[in-house]
């Protein structure tokens, strides 16, 4: 009896306790404010408690870049030589491309089984709203997307935090340094210890997760009519949540496949990056958490600061998912016959196109409002999924941050066989 009250209180005194109930307290006093204040004052208090969350994001945004240069060229220094590199990329971008490609069907077959746009009234819906995204699509292009993956400088890409730019600089810079040999090695001991001291500020930043979470919660709920989301968007959002668990399902099912019994533990590991994830709608947020929490899974940090970087570019599944399944619903809502061949084609260029704009805000909707004016579905359609956006995207972080912990973990393993084989082959 002892033993459980411990347990009970080290948990709710623990960081993911106090997000779960900073999220609790969020709802409510949003929900309050929501039904006894004038409208103009929910939307001022919104704007203003919401600079919680943004405080937090950014404070996390502060170290993404010096932790992500540091670990990688400090990883791929360690790695050694080109052979590795390239050895431990391709099993990376191997998995990326399968579990997107999976990700990308799965939004496709519960949209097309469901149909949640079909019967849509479109009378509510404010098209002014979908300007601040459809304004950017115009930047979604196979020439940007190359642009976009090779920086012009080191120090822009990280003033932006482009992780794949700066993570294409490292794989440079770090394979230059291993093939120096000793003669760098102040170098990338310097870095090792910089790395150490950006992951401890990791700790100092994250007390900071609950009030950036509660900001976040509250600021939603008290310009969201939640009952009449909940009516209007139903058959939407119970078809996508319908969509996102089969994808969770796959995704334990393949962790406890490759990696049997530690699942357990890994899934234990990554509650509280799920968590912030879920509740500040970013991924990106639990970057530096994640990374501390998977080495301590037992994942070389060499393979770690190689895989996430890569992966947060490379896998989203839950923005996947989505994006499918959101540019498929604005077909049906608006009368839009695509064919099974035509919906093939518009996987394959989210795919495509996907990969082309990490960083940027609402990636998913700029990538979704672009993809429906390829296939001629009206773009001002992305208007329909405003409303509930928000909520949706509370899933897809936090199934990005699975995904990536997924895949980190396994490719780790990998690694690990081979060494093994390798020692007992000599």
């Amino acid at each position: 009896m002892q033993v459980t009250e411990t347990k009970k209180k080290s948990f709710f005194s623990g960081l993911t306790g106090q997000i779960l109930i900073a999220m609790i307290l969020g709802a409510i006093l949003g929900i309050i404010l929501h039904n006894s204040i004038s409208p103009e004052a929910a939307q001022s208090f919104s704007a203003k408690i919401k600079m919680l969350a943004t405080i937090f994001i950014r404070l996390v945004q502060m170290i993404i870049s010096p932790l992500v240069f540091t670990t990688l060229v400090v990883g791929i220094a360690k790695l050694g030589d080109i052979k590795a590199v390239g050895r431990i990329g391709g099993k990376a971008l191997g998995w990326f491309f399968t579990a997107s490609f999976i990700s990308l069907l799965i939004g496709l077959f519960y949209v097309n089984i469901l149909e949640p746009g079909v019967g849509l009234k479109l009378g509510h819906v404010d098209l002014a709203t979908a300007s601040e995204v459809t304004a950017k699509t115009q930047s979604i292009s196979f020439e940007n997307f190359v642009e976009h993956i090779v920086p012009k400088s080191l120090f822009e890409a990280m003033a932006t935090n482009e992780i794949l730019q700066i993570v294409i600089f490292s794989i440079f810079f770090g394979l230059a340094a291993a093939s120096l040999g000793d003669t760098v090695k102040p170098v990338i001991n310097a870095l090792d210890k910089s790395s150490h001291i950006v992951l401890k500020m990791v700790n100092y930043v994250m007390n900071f997760a609950p009030i950036g979470v509660f900001g976040a919660i509250a600021g939603v709920f008290a310009v969201r009519d939640f009952q009449e989301l909940a009516i209007t968007y139903f058959k939407f959002f119970g078809s996508f949540l319908i969509g996102i668990s089969s994808l969770w399902v796959i995704l334990v099912v393949v962790g406890y496949i490759f990696l049997k019994g530690r699942m357990n533990e890994l899934l234990k590991r990554i509650v509280g990056p799920l968590v912030i994830a879920f509740g500040t709608t970013s991924s990106e947020a639990v970057f530096p958490k994640l990374t501390e929490q998977l080495e301590e899974f037992g994942v070389k940090d060499r393979i770690v600061s190689f895989m996430l970087p890569l992966g947060y570019s490379f896998n989203l599944d839950g923005s996947m998912m989505y994006m499918t399944f959101a540019s498929i619903f604005i077909a049906q809502a608006y009368g839009v016959h695509l064919d099974l061949g035509t919906q093939m084609v518009m996987l394959l260029v989210l795919m495509l196109t996907s990969k082309g704009i990490a960083g940027v805000p609402r990636a998913s909707l700029v990538v979704v409002a672009a993809t429906c004016g390829m296939f001629d579905i009206p773009v001002e359609g992305i208007a329909l999924i405003l409303p509930i956006d928000h909520f949706c995207d509370m899933f897809r972080s936090a199934t990005n941050v699975l995904g990536n912990a997924l895949a980190t973990s396994v490719v780790g393993q990998w690694e690990d066989n081979n060494e093994l084989q390798t020692m007992e082959e000599s």
